[in-house]
């Protein structure tokens, strides 16, 4: 009788062994996928800020473009009287 329970016990341990196994790979797998979602996330941040930089540097150039087409006007006179 001892026999059947200790051999109970231990198929149970043995499933409990299994399932915790299967759980491991599975947190093993999900953490390589968040691993690749966090790198792909600071690509896209890195692209984010390139834009940033390069519409500010836009802006600068229209800024710039601006002054030059008001001093332009200014110089022949163009400027409309409002």
């Amino acid at each position: 009788m001892t026999d059947n329970v200790e051999n109970l016990v231990l198929e149970h341990l043995r499933a409990l062994r299994a399932g915790q196994d299967r759980i491991e790979n599975e947190l093993q797998d999900i953490e390589g996928r968040l691993s690749a979602v966090e790198t792909g996330l600071n690509g896209v941040r890195r692209d984010l800020v390139a834009l940033a930089e390069a519409d500010v540097r836009l802006q600068i150039t229209v800024d710039r473009l601006s002054e030059r087409s008001a001093r332009i006007e200014g110089r022949l006179e163009l400027r409309e009287t409002s």
